[in-house]
């Protein structure tokens, strides 16, 4: 059994662990650092990306964060999680954690009231994954080591990057754990790689 962190500051925490439990292991809620020493992986939940990033500032996390990354941890960042995530935001001269290899743009299938839901193929999870976007960004580009595992009208909206994870959408919100269920599987493997 793993034990996967879901960064509690902001957004969507209580479904991500609701979809870790589904699939049979241990969620725990992120409230401070120090519990970054305590797990396996960290989803980085949806919420808004410019808020939590000020919570990630007051409470002390960016290094700690990028620590856990650093040292093989994986990490998963879906909706503003992927833009923390990111190593570069299309607009911005600075990224957030900027761990995974890929470039966000913020914002790109609308507004709040533009929400919809897609039937996706997520290579390695579904052929039909039902996937809700809520005011989600999109991954312009990625780097040459990164796998593309979805996308929506030819953007990019699930990849990658060795033990770092990212998708536009919101996961957490279906019935289907298959996504989570291929972070857990991450997550174990680099549990062994890391021992």
């Amino acid at each position: 059994m793993v034990k996967i962190g879901v960064l509690g500051l902001q957004g969507a925490v209580r479904e991500h662990v609701q979809a870790i439990e589904a699939c049979g292991e241990e969620a725990i809620i992120i409230k401070t650092k120090d519990q970054l020493d305590e797990i396996d992986g960290i989803i980085l939940p949806g919420g808004e990306s410019t808020t939590m990033r000020r919570l990630l500032d007051r409470y002390d996390f960016m290094d700690k964060l990028r620590q856990f990354g650093e040292q093989g941890k994986p990490m998963f960042g879906t909706c503003a999680g992927l833009i923390l995530l990111a190593k570069k935001i299309q607009g911005y001269d600075e990224p957030h954690i900027g761990l995974m290899d890929v470039m966000v743009e913020r914002n790109s299938f609308g507004r709040q009231k533009d929400s919809f839901e897609a039937d996706l193929a997520i290579a390695g999870v579904s052929d039909h994954f039902n996937a809700v976007f809520i005011r989600a960004p999109h991954i312009v580009n990625v780097g040459e080591d990164v796998e593309v595992l979805a996308k929506h009208e030819g953007k990019i909206v699930a990849a990658r990057d060795r033990h770092y994870l990212g998708c536009s959408f919101h996961p957490e919100l279906t019935k289907d754990s298959g996504l989570t269920q291929y972070f857990i599987d991450i997550v174990k493997k680099q549990k062994v790689l890391n021992k």
